[in-house]
């Protein structure tokens, strides 16, 4: 699962971007369904309350990163707040894939990212976070949440993409 738009991508965020996709394509090969959840919001969304508008549903600021390009079988879930589950059908979709591991890695650690993971374990999901294809704006944030959630939040796994790849060959 992929959190993240365009828009919000800043420096720390690019680096993220080669093994993010090296990971999808590993996974690809592997049978592993990717799932993108970007933000798309309505044109007078309350959120712009808060944050710069952007994402606007219609647009191509709703779309995946051409880096990061869907191929056909990949889910795309559209999602108005920060949680990838919130008002979406991400669970049932899941549930109905019979996954009950997910793999998560975006943009916006702090906020996108982690709020789909705490939704993801309260929905019974194991979790794996992959520290190197996430990025906040700053790199203390990320550290912060790898070492406290990742050793203090049950049901959550904080893992290289190559330890997580390892783990799939494993299987």
């Amino acid at each position: 699962m992929i959190e993240g738009n365009r828009k919000y991508f800043r420096e720390r965020h690019l680096h993220v971007i080669p093994r993010l996709k090296a990971t999808i394509d590993r996974c690809r090969e592997r049978g592993v369904h990717v799932i993108f959840a970007n933000d798309s919001y309505v044109e007078d969304d309350w959120m712009f309350n808060f944050m710069e508008k952007h994402a606007i549903r219609g647009t191509d600021g709703v779309k995946v990163i051409k880096e990061l390009d869907p191929v056909e079988g990949d889910i795309i879930v559209e999602k108005r707040r920060f949680s990838a589950f919130f008002r979406t059908d991400l669970d049932i979709t899941l549930k109905e894939l019979q996954v009950d591991t997910l793999a998560v890695a975006g943009i916006n650690t702090h906020v996108c990212v982690l709020s789909t993971i705490f939704d993801a374990i309260s929905l019974n999901f194991n979790t794996i976070l992959l520290e190197d294809c996430c990025a906040s704006p700053r790199e203390d944030i990320d550290r912060f949440i790898f070492q406290v959630y990742g050793r203090y939040l049950p049901g959550l796994k904080v893992l290289s993409s190559d330890e997580f790849l390892n783990l799939l060959e494993s299987r």
